[in-house]
Formats: C-alpha cells, structure tokens, sequence
C-alpha cells in the first residue's frame, strides 16, 4: 500500500478522531523515517493505556502508511464503531474459539498484500506496575517468520499520563505530550527457514521484545528492568503466599483450639 492510498474510512477516522487529540495531547514523534514507503511490514508497538491506541494511530496516519491493528472481534459489532472498524480493515481477533487463528492468517494475507500491520504484543495493557513491557505472546513473530518483512519496534509514552491504565477518568491539565519513537527493522534474518517451534517463537518474540523496551528506556531517559514482568509468574507468586497464608492461618487457629482461650484457662 503506497503512502497515497488511505481510503475514505480512515479519512473519516482522522476527521472524527485527530481534532481533540491535537488539542489535549502534545506531539514528540520520531523515527517516522523508519516507516517503510513501500511494501508490507510490521510495527511491534508497547501498550500502556486504552488511549495509546489512538494516540498511535495518529502518528503512524502522519507516516502516510496506515495501520490494521489486531482488536476484539466484539468491537466490530458495535454500531458505528464496528463501521470505522471494518470499513478501516482491522482484524477482528477471536480469542479461545475456533476462529483464533484466522487474525494470524488475515494478517499474513495484509502484509502480503503490501499493508502495515500493528501489533500488541503483550495482548494486553501492561501489568508491569512500573508500565515497562511485560512478556509477550508470539504471534508476532509467527507472523514476521511467516512473511520475512520488516518488524519496526515502536515505543510509546505519554498517553498513559493522560489515562492512566484502567483509570475511568482522564487527567488533562497540565497538557501532557505523547512521546513515540520508531526503530529500524529489527533484525531476524538469522531466524528465516528455520522450523517455527515454540522455543524460536519466544525467542524472535523475546528479540522483537527488547528492541521496544530499549526504545521505551530512551524516551523516558531510564535504563530498563533486567528482568522482564511475566504476569503468569505474579499469578503463581501471589497463589502460593495466598495459600501460605491461610496455612499460617489455619495453623494459628488449630493451635488456639487446642490450647484452648485464655478465658477457658481460668
């Protein structure tokens, strides 16, 4: 898809969309010039906040090169939203069904037809509670694998400081900035043609992964954790001292019982 070629939806988008977040949100943009002119290609882009993809989307619509996002199949049936969805050509993904796979695919068919697809991919806002990227699933890198196109990481700050994650309210004043920075094509030719196990799918991802976090550490002038938020590692953690404790619990509770009060005693 060339830079001219954008379409009425997403001209109505931007219509829709880019007068209010020129007005509360300020722009630091850069690295456009790593957006490819032509040809198919990914960009592998952090998620910090339900605003970020908006905030993104202006700046990748600036590039002249539009982005299909991968996003909940149910967003697509909701009225004039599920029109600007579909009419803009995102891909519904249907998750835990078995209609799962079919994003992946619509996504090979769109980078090989020459299109930009935006991924996610942490699949989710972030739970790392300092909003570095957490661990990642590995569509991404199926995909890439797939296509052998170029994988542009993308790094985001600034509109998780508008709204924060899961908050239900905006902070508007003082004026915040939405910082972006994309990345050149990070490099997986050392992984083309080999079998796509699981184990090289974690380790493209985990590649692709890092090139973000690397970006994000630059933008916010930090040097990023050396260990990277795994929710379902936190998920167990948090079991295992919430059993502890109940053992703990139990246990004071046995012993009360048969030592008996000190009412009881007297």
């Amino acid at each position: 898809m060339s830079r001219r070629r954008i379409g009425f939806w997403y001209r109505l988008a931007a219509v829709i969309a880019k007068p209010p977040l020129v007005v509360l949100i300020k722009r630091d943009w850069r690295g456009m010039e790593n957006i490819p002119a032509d040809g198919g290609f990914i960009t592998a882009v952090n998620h910090n906040s339900h605003l970020d993809p908006f905030a993104y989307a202006h700046f990748q619509y600036n590039t002249g090169r539009v982005p299909r996002f991968l996003a909940k199949h149910g967003l697509f049936k909701k009225g004039f939203i599920g029109a600007i969805m579909r009419g803009t050509g995102q891909i519904p993904v249907y998750r835990e069904t078995t209609n799962a796979l079919s994003a992946f695919r619509a996504a090979i068919d769109a980078v090989e037809r020459g299109e930009c697809v935006a991924f996610y991919p942490e699949g989710t806002l972030t739970r790392d509670p300092d909003l570095w990227p957490m661990t990642a699933k590995t569509g991404v890198a199926r995909v890439a694998l797939q296509t052998k196109c170029p994988v542009i990481p993308v790094a985001q700050w600034g509109a998780n400081l508008v709204l924060a994650p899961y908050a239900k309210k905006p902070d508007l004043l003082p004026r915040k900035t939405h910082h972006v920075l994309a990345g050149p094509p990070v490099d997986l030719e050392r992984f083309y043609d080999k079998e796509m196990t699981p184990e090289l799918l974690k380790e493209v991802t985990e590649v692709i992964m890092t090139a973000i976090t690397a970006l994000l550490g630059e933008l916010r002038g930090e040097q990023p954790p050396q260990r990277r938020y795994d929710p379902r590692e936190a998920r167990i953690a948090q079991r295992r001292k919430a059993a502890k404790t109940n053992t703990l619990t139990e246990q004071a509770g046995s012993a009360a019982i048969e030592h008996g009060s000190p009412e009881e005693s007297k």
